[in-house]
């Protein structure tokens, strides 16, 4: 059995080096579908595989980088551009008002500039290419059994062999820490 939750993102992005109108600088309204999966079926004290908010908690705290930001492939010309009229804008390390921000990373397909809402991929970022960098963000963080990404009229999907469990609360479902505690209710394994 799976639970499944959406996230809806909101980008800016273009096709470097494509011939035909995505080349040009254009937004787009994201959904991102993911399911999980656990290998031991539904947990008893809560009757879920795994609570479909925390699902989203744990994936918007990584994922909220990509929600308003520009989205550019690495070698983009445009890339440099932006940052200096960000420079000059005094925007590049950030604004008092730029709240919808979550931590950065550096993965070997994307690396989030949160401050400047910003995401600078290996490759051009397709659907296809989302979920390839979705799954490497949050693979060790939930149990994927499939990701979908739908944007405009193009749409791409992936599943995923769960093979892992991962320990989780008996009160409420979510992870435990290293330690075997839960952060949401305070329950302890012992």
């Amino acid at each position: 059995m799976r639970s499944i939750t959406t996230i809806d993102l909101q980008y800016a992005h273009r096709f470097y080096r494509f011939e035909g109108e995505a080349q040009y600088l254009h937004g787009h309204t994201g959904v991102l579908t993911i399911e999980v999966e656990d290998s031991v079926s539904i947990n008893p004290g809560v009757n879920m595989v795994f609570p479909c908010n925390e699902i989203h908690k744990t994936a918007w705290d990584v994922l909220q980088n990509f929600d308003h930001a520009l989205i550019l492939r690495e070698d983009d010309p445009l890339l440099p551009a932006i940052l200096s009229v960000y420079e000059k804008q005094g925007i590049k390390d950030g604004h008092p008002r730029n709240t919808m921000k979550g931590k950065s990373f550096k993965t070997e397909l994307a690396t989030a500039y949160p401050d400047c809402r910003l995401v600078v991929t290996k490759e051009t970022m397709t659907v296809e290419g989302m979920i390839k960098i979705v799954y490497d963000l949050l693979k060790d963080k939930l149990n994927i059994a499939k990701l979908t990404f739908k944007s405009g009229a193009n749409t791409a999907s992936q599943e995923y062999e769960v093979v892992k469990t991962i320990d989780r609360c008996p009160l409420c479902g979510i992870a435990l820490d290293e330690e075997g505690r839960c952060q949401k209710c305070g329950y302890r394994k012992k």
